[in-house]
């Protein structure tokens, strides 16, 4: 009888003692950041590297990202969409959001540099090196983002505009959403060439660079970014983005330049 009693205590102390580690691990969880952050499209592979990296030392914190273009993550923003970090490909959509009051004050930081490439298909023979040729009659189609939202299409028209190029190849061109739907058009040879970052086209073994935008022909291509005033993880946010400052190394060997 007495070991009976000694039997069942012990299977109800084991069964209380599971209870509890279960409730534990489920109030751990629970306890885990979410932090949203809100990248420019040419961030998506250097962004998924890093936060493994992050992750790794921060258990506590899941990042979960929005890639899109700047413009349309700008307008995401504005209008209530949920984030808490945002890093944009220029510092026009950063600016718009700081004016409306909608940066935490003193988060921003301008991050990394890129540059701007004219791209074609890897196999390409048409001979294009030089973008004064993209107003040739021999180039049909020119690949760009939409200038209206997507920072890589804003300078790509700059470097047109400079050139004198403007009126000649928009007549022509077909407008992505983002730089990565640009690179994709002249991957798959949809678009004969098109105008990327430098490490979009580093990216990818399905394209070769036909030429670099001049020099002085656009301003310099800077990515800002900052913590969101209505994010709940004020502090997490602030950490994640003092961690992307101090990774030059992961930036540096996906082609960025590093502030």
């Amino acid at each position: 009888m007495l070991m009976r009693k000694f039997l069942v205590g012990l299977l109800c102390g084991l069964c209380l003692l599971g209870a509890g580690c279960a409730g534990t691990e489920k109030k751990s969880a629970a306890d885990k950041v979410e932090l949203h952050v809100a990248a420019a499209a040419s961030l998506t592979d250097v962004l998924q590297e890093t936060a493994a990296a992050y992750e790794a030392e921060h258990p506590q914190v899941k990042l979960v990202f929005n890639f899109g273009s700047s413009g349309a993550l700008q307008q995401a923003i504005e209008n209530g969409g949920q984030a808490d970090v945002f890093l944009s490909a220029a510092a026009g959509q950063m600016d718009r959001l700081e004016q409306a009051g909608l940066l935490l004050a003193g988060s921003r930081r301008d991050l990394l540099e890129n540059e701007l490439v004219l791209i074609v298909p890897r196999q390409d023979t048409s001979g294009l090196a030089d973008f004064t040729q993209l107003a040739d009659k021999s180039v049909p189609q020119v690949a760009l983002g939409e200038p209206r939202s997507v920072p890589v299409g804003q300078y790509a028209e700059e470097v047109l505009r400079n050139l004198g190029l403007w009126e000649q190849v928009q007549g022509k061109a077909i407008f992505g959403t983002d730089v990565r739907q640009v690179l994709a058009w002249v991957e798959s040879g949809n678009a004969g060439c098109g105008i990327v970052y430098a490490t979009d086209a580093a990216h990818s073994d399905k394209v070769q660079v036909a030429a670099k935008a001049p020099a002085g022909s656009h301003k310099p291509i800077v990515y800002p970014a900052a913590v969101l005033q209505e994010s709940r993880h004020k502090q997490e946010a602030q950490a994640f983005l003092a961690y992307l400052a101090q990774r030059r190394d992961i930036f540096t060997r996906y082609g960025f330049g590093v502030k």
